[in-house]
């Protein structure tokens, strides 16, 4: 495995290998360098922290579903160590030159540059300064230009560029579209620090994955990928609607969080779910089968096109859906799809940036359900005026310029689109990740409502802390594969999770079994917790805000059921 070593202070690339790295990918490895190599109490904005992008432990090989990102640094919207998880091209188009990491270090005062890497894996620095500021999609038009449609492309735009603290980092799709986002922990804000534009990586690489046992890996590769199209979610119903499908039944469980979370159901819910999403798509002539990532065979994104047939936005999910839709009160889908699109073109993420508005609209700024006004809020922040500022720093920002109280945020990090209140297993999840409040974490939805065949009372404390201590520690160990979320039904019964040991094991040509897997999770969450602890964070840390306990949540008129010592006892393995 190799790596590159980028330090933005002297503009010197070094190629380095690490055996001790071998087995280790995705989330693991960012963690891991994070934890080896940035001082814990770093300013996250400053030279001493490093910005980690690693392709998943099976990016490469011929196992679907595994083009997955990851990004790692000390997140400056919430003090953490932080991983933040993008599909598209990149990953893929690393692995396939036989890069295992790109470390970028130190801090640039000359920026910003593009780093640019050929198909023989060499890289360079090229000055970049003329497109300080520009936003994603243009920058990606102009780069194609000069270098052609065979590259994938990795870039901030403005609100990076300003550093803001809930700025994305934007990746390529299949059709060379910046519309995939490592949205969560501000990364776009540390990429804009180290003064870097953009990664310009070659997609033509053919570097053969190392694999110690070839044939029993793409017999187990083959039969993880028949279990992904057999399973009715993600073969069948992610196709035609894509993530918005769960917009109504979690609105039917009173969890999707309406205006500024005031309450768990939105009447307007038809208007904006999955359902009529495909519809308006497919009557206007856009696509709601869409591959957007490389090696994927779900094909969950769409492409948005508007009354005229024209491209919007690609791919309109689930969670952006609640953030600009139930959280502002907005019942437009159009307006939605048009936030989605300046979320990634001026390098936002959409859920810290609806959050933020949604509590603006909260402490009177604008009033709820105002799209035209949240649009105009988005483009302030590519502006960079004082409200812009305020916006694309993230929720918390928000409440101290307004003095507002009402922040649904852990650790600095907006919740997402279910209210703890009514699925409080995300509750555990939101106070306990090592991230903030990151539903990605330890996503225990399912388990929780009787519409997804869940068992556990949603509305009740018991049992919730073990699920959510199990979902977390699975999924770093996903994050660390590169397995896609939404392609865990190829792992989601006792064959399929053995199957994949299998692939472990025939890749590193090392015996790997379900305990190995488990124990890969737990040493990523021990990693990323001791960080958090160095960086002077304790169990206090892991609490929801006020008004999850105090509030009752309409209709069901829940409050948060687990206490303290509950919470406290989550990673008591």
């Amino acid at each position: 495995m190799q790596f590159l070593r980028i330090n933005m202070t002297d503009l010197t690339i070094r190629t380095e290998t690490a055996d001790k790295y071998t087995n280790l990918g995705g989330r693991a490895l960012t963690s891991t360098f994070i934890a080896e190599e940035v001082p814990a109490q770093c300013d996250p904005l400053g030279t001493e922290n490093k910005l980690i992008f690693a392709p998943g432990y099976f990016t490469g090989t011929s196992l679907v579903n595994t083009g997955r990102l990851s990004v790692g640094a000390k997140s400056p919207l919430t003090g953490t160590i932080k991983e933040s998880n993008v599909g598209g091209t990149v990953a893929f188009s690393l692995a396939r030159l036989g890069i295992g990491a790109v470390i970028i270090e130190g801090q640039s005062t000359a920026g910003p540059y593009f780093l640019e890497i050929d198909r023989d894996g060499s890289a360079r620095l090229t000055e970049a300064g003329e497109y300080k500021g520009m936003r994603t999609y243009a920058l990606v038009d102009a780069l194609r230009q000069i270098h052609g449609d065979r590259k994938s492309i990795t870039c901030i735009g403005p609100a990076g560029d300003m550093q803001l603290l809930a700025a994305s980092i934007q990746s390529t799709d299949l059709d060379g579209r910046p519309c995939r986002a490592a949205g969560r922990g501000g990364l776009g804000a540390v990429m804009g620090a180290k003064g870097l534009k953009a990664i310009i990586v070659d997609r033509s690489g053919a570097v053969e994955t190392v694999c110690a046992e070839p044939e029993p890996f793409r017999k187990a590769a083959k039969a993880y990928a028949k279990a992904v199209k057999a399973d009715e979610f993600s073969g069948k119903i992610l196709p035609e609607f894509g993530t918005a499908v769960l917009a109504e039944a979690i609105n039917s469980a009173g969890a999707f969080p309406t205006r500024n979370a005031r309450t768990g159901q939105f009447e307007e819910i038809e208007k904006i779910s999955g359902e009529t999403m495909a519809e308006l798509i497919k009557s206007r002539g856009g696509q709601t089968t869409h591959k957007g990532c490389s090696q994927c065979i779900i094909d969950c994104s769409n492409v948005f096109v508007d009354k005229q047939g024209q491209y919007v936005t690609s791919s309109l999910e689930y969670e952006t859906i609640w953030s600009m839709g139930g959280m502002i009160g907005n019942g437009d889908l159009d307006n939605i799809a048009r936030l989605d699109f300046l979320c990634d073109d001026i390098g936002l993420d959409t859920m810290s940036t609806g959050v933020a508005i949604g509590v603006a609209m909260d402490a009177g700024y604008r009033q709820f359900g105002d799209g035209a006004a949240a649009i105009e809020l988005v483009e302030e922040v590519a502006k960079g005026s004082d409200i812009g500022r305020v916006i694309g720093n993230g929720p918390d920002a928000v409440g101290r310029h307004f003095n507002h109280d009402r922040v649904p945020t852990v650790k600095g990090q907006s919740i997402a689109a279910y209210d703890p209140r009514a699925i409080q297993g995300m509750a555990v999840t939101y106070a306990t990740s090592t991230m903030g409040a990151d539903h990605t974490a330890g996503w225990v939805v399912a388990q929780n409502l009787e519409a997804f065949g869940g068992t556990i009372d949603p509305l009740g404390a018991e049992g919730q802390v073990e699920l959510s201590r199990n979902a977390q520690i699975h999924m770093a160990a996903v994050d660390s594969a590169g397995i896609c979320d939404f392609a865990q039904s190829g792992l989601a019964t006792p064959e399929g999770m053995e199957n994949v040991c299998r692939m472990f094991q025939a890749k590193s040509g090392r015996p790997f079994t379900q305990q190995d897997w488990t124990e890969l999770g737990q040493q990523v969450m021990k990693t990323e917790r001791k960080f958090n602890r160095e960086a002077g964070f304790t169990a206090k840390n892991d609490r929801l805000p006020k008004m999850f306990y105090t509030e009752p949540l309409a209709p069901y008129n829940a409050v948060v059921q687990v206490g303290d010592e509950e919470m406290d006892s989550t990673f008591d393995y």
